[in-house]
């Protein structure tokens, strides 16, 4: 146990070096790092929003539109799932009504067959080990040949559930074309996504990228009828009044649109060199440019709309067939205007439109506070550890003030590597792994100590305290490994960043008490075994 083969020494050290190395860096300003040569690691642990300050932004999702834009979904694949059915079954009306949706049929015979088919459109939500499944719809057998389509709670919630998972992929999209990576995009509650950007002190330019949801679609717009002459004679069935975003015109227009942005393939600004405007320049993937290129084929000489989150932007007329899938939208933009257009439609469409519920920021002179604060509780701490260790156990606590060291050295390393940002929580995770750490010692000690007192030997007593204690250290490590795992499961924010500094201790707090200390252990002992017969433990 206390034999350590070359292979193994130079493992250790040069993992200690690398330690060293990557930790490195914490250690200087930015500025300096920055000229440091290649060779040399240059990643900083990234501070969190309490520590750097920033932005706090939490946004809300519009549950009642949602609600009405699933109807209308449902809507529509009420009225496909019995059309394609085989035989084919035929609706007489499929309505929106309320919060639900209404299939009268044309033949009350076919009611049990579309029955069939409809609860084909239900989905089972939450678990059948828990007990916890239940359909995400109710179908329901009303009279007269009507079936009444209706969200269950459990199905409101997994939609929620799903729609605010989306919005925070799209939400990082577009973040991450801010330039960072620092930025963290979490759930609270159902309905609730909290975003913070720590460094990000003016939040303008984030508010706009996040304001609208960015669903962009192409719109056939009535060859006959104007919005106004819908307004007075009735809007007919199947096209919708959308308003325009430059002035106060309306435009008619079919509610389906004829290809969606979601087939959208890029996007980016471009100066038109004739007009000397800002335009956006799109390209469409195989299938939307396939679509797009029948449509304008079709209708060529017609309008057609733009329309971006329910605005009109544009409605141009098609003077010849767009073939190759791609063009150009004019809409007054800015250059800066253009280019966030550009990166909402590049990372997606939002699911559902946010409000922001909750805005502060966090200045940099609150955040250096606490990271002057942070710093001063752990040199307290590790020095007040480190002169009780050092009084209790002598020579070995010596031994064991240096694992620590090293302990800190390669959970700072590990950090930069990996760009885990430190919070506030982070910190205390970081100063209770130094005191596990020392737990471990003081186990290992406390069992040489009782060795011993039983009369063995001094190579024996230290032999069996560091074979007989590393079950008891495992398994403590392992039981809070646990904890820190469920930590970080079912928490978010400065919790999830307790959890990861507490897990990264753990395994470098096993690493260095017990390696590190038996090495240095190993070394003291081949010194003694030269300078008297018998070894004297010093603790």
């Amino acid at each position: 146990m206390l034999h350590f083969p070359r292979w193994k020494v130079i493992s250790i050290v040069v993992t200690c070096l690398a330690g060293l190395l990557f930790s490195l860096p914490n250690m200087f300003a930015k500025e300096q790092v920055d000229t440091w040569p290649w060779p040399m690691p240059k990643a900083q642990i990234p501070l969190g929003l309490d520590l750097q300050g920033g932005a706090h932004l939490l946004m809300a999702m519009d549950s009642d539109r949602l609600k009405v834009e699933w109807t209308r979904t449902l809507r529509e694949q009420a009225r496909a799932a019995l059309v394609n059915a085989t035989p084919r079954i035929s609706p007489e009306l499929v309505s929106v009504v309320g919060s639900s949706v209404q299939v009268r049929l044309q033949k009350p015979e076919d009611m049990d067959a579309a029955l069939r088919v409809l609860r084909l459109l239900s989905e089972e939500t939450g678990s059948p080990v828990l007990g916890t499944n239940a359909p995400s719809l109710d179908v329901v057998r009303g009279e007269g040949g009507v079936i009444t389509l209706t969200l269950t709670p459990a199905g409101i919630k997994k939609r929620l559930s799903d729609t605010a998972n989306a919005s925070i992929e799209t939400i990082n999209r577009r973040i991450n074309a801010l330039g960072t990576a620092e930025s963290t995009v979490t759930r609270q509650g159902d309905d609730r996504v909290l975003i913070q950007f720590p460094g990000l002190q003016d939040t303008a330019e984030l508010k706009d990228l996040l304001k609208g949801t960015a669903k962009l679609t192409f719109h056939d717009v009535h060859p006959t009828m104007s919005a106004e002459e819908a307004q007075q004679a009735g809007v007919p069935t199947g096209f919708k009044i959308y308003p325009s975003e430059r002035d106060d015109g309306r435009y008619l227009l079919k509610e389906d649109p004829v290809v969606a942005g979601d087939q959208l393939a890029s996007a980016q600004p471009e100066l038109n060199q004739q007009t000397g405007e800002w335009v956006l320049a799109f390209r469409f993937k195989q299938i939307g440019a396939r679509d797009f290129s029948r449509y304008t084929q079709a209708n060529v000489g017609r309008p057609f709309a733009i329309v971006l989150d329910e605005k009109v932007l544009s409605a141009p007329n098609i003077r010849e067939a767009i073939t190759q899938g791609s063009g150009q939208i004019s809409g007054g933009f800015t250059a800066g205007s253009a280019n966030t257009l550009a990166v909402q439609l590049r990372s997606g469409a939002l699911p559902a439109k946010l409000t922001i519920v909750e805005e502060r920021t966090v200045g940099p002179s609150l955040g250096s506070d606490s990271v002057a604060a942070g710093k001063l509780a752990a040199t307290v701490g590790a020095l007040v550890t480190a002169a009780m260790v050092t009084f209790a156990y002598g020579t070995f606590g010596v031994f064991a003030v240096v694992a620590l060291a090293v302990n800190g050295l390669l959970i700072a390393a590990l950090m930069s590597a990996i760009g885990i940002t430190l919070t506030l929580p982070g910190i205390a995770g970081f100063v209770l792994t130094i005191g596990m750490a020392v737990d471990a010692n003081v186990l290992i000690y406390e069992r040489i100590r009782e060795e011993l007192r039983a009369g063995k030997t001094a190579i024996s007593a230290i032999e069996a305290g560091f074979t007989r204690a590393m079950v008891t250290i495992i398994d403590s490590q392992l039981t809070t490994l646990a904890a820190a795992l469920l930590m970080f499961g079912l928490g978010s924010g400065p919790i999830r960043g307790f959890a990861v500094t507490l897990s990264i201790g753990i395994f470098t707090s096993v690493f260095t008490a017990v390696t590190i200390t038996r090495l240095l252990v190993a070394w003291w002992l081949s010194q003694q075994r030269g300078k008297a017969a018998r070894i004297a433990v010093p603790i």
